[in-house]
Order: C-alpha cells, then sequence, then structure tokens
C-alpha cells in the first residue's frame, strides 16, 4: 500500500507561482518503486467535481496537461527522492482548488480518468486572490 502526501500548497495573489511536491513511500517487493508509477494530478475547486490537469509517466518521457494549465505548468519527478512535482506559474483566481497527487503503476499515464489511479494523497490547498 503506497502512502502519498502533498506539500507546498499555500496562499498567492494572482501571477504568483508556487510548487507542489508530492512524496511516495511504502514500496514494497510487491509493489515496487518510484520509477514502476505514473504519477496523476488532480484538483478539486469548491462546488466542482474533481479534475486531471497533469500526469508524468514512470520514467518521465511523457507527460500530459489540461489545457487550462498548459504553459503555466510543468510536471516533472526525481525517482531518487520519491518525489514528484508540479511547478505552477502565472496563477489565477480559477486555479484556486485542493491540489492532489496519484499514483498507478503503469508505463503511460493519462488525466481523464482518476479512477485509474490506485493511490491517492490527501490533497493540499492553493488558494490565488488578490
Amino acid at each position: 500500500q503506497l502512502q502519498l502526501v502533498e506539500s507546498g500548497g499555500g496562499s498567492v495573489q494572482p501571477g504568483g507561482s508556487l510548487r507542489l511536491s508530492c512524496v511516495v513511500s511504502g514500496f514494497t517487493p510487491d509493489y515496487r518503486g518510484m520509477d514502476y508509477n505514473a504519477i496523476g494530478w488532480f484538483r478539486q475547486a469548491p462546488g466542482k467535481e474533481r479534475e486531471g490537469i497533469s500526469c508524468i509517466s514512470r520514467t518521465g518521457d511523457l507527460v500530459k496537461y489540461k489545457d487550462s494549465v498548459k504553459g503555466r505548468f510543468t510536471v516533472s519527478r526525481d525517482n531518487a527522492k520519491n518525489t514528484a512535482y508540479l511547478q505552477m506559474t502565472g496563477l489565477q483566481t480559477e486555479d484556486t482548488a485542493v491540489y492532489f497527487c496519484a499514483a498507478v503503476q503503469s508505463t503511460h499515464c493519462i488525466i481523464e480518468v482518476e479512477r485509474w489511479y490506485d493511490y491517492w494523497g490527501p490533497g493540499t490547498q492553493v488558494t490565488v486572490s488578490s
């Protein structure tokens, strides 16, 4: 059973930046290391459904973004540190949400179907306001 913990959320003004981290632990011989897991980033705004915004394959050679964050957000990972990152720049008020990371053993990644992911973190709040 993997455990994921997000950090780096907070309050920023429009145009500001934040970097979210997702630390993954709980690897066992049955559920192999960070480099076997794709990571997805999702968010849920108040009163809205959770949506996928980015993902990165286990090796980092495949990344995907929702159109609304493309060009502003960058996903990356450091498998040696069991950590994935979401660098967010040019934040807008509509980016206000709870942000979640999720993991699944896979060679690729998707953002369209959240139930594809097996393990989830508790989320971190990002608030963008003036």
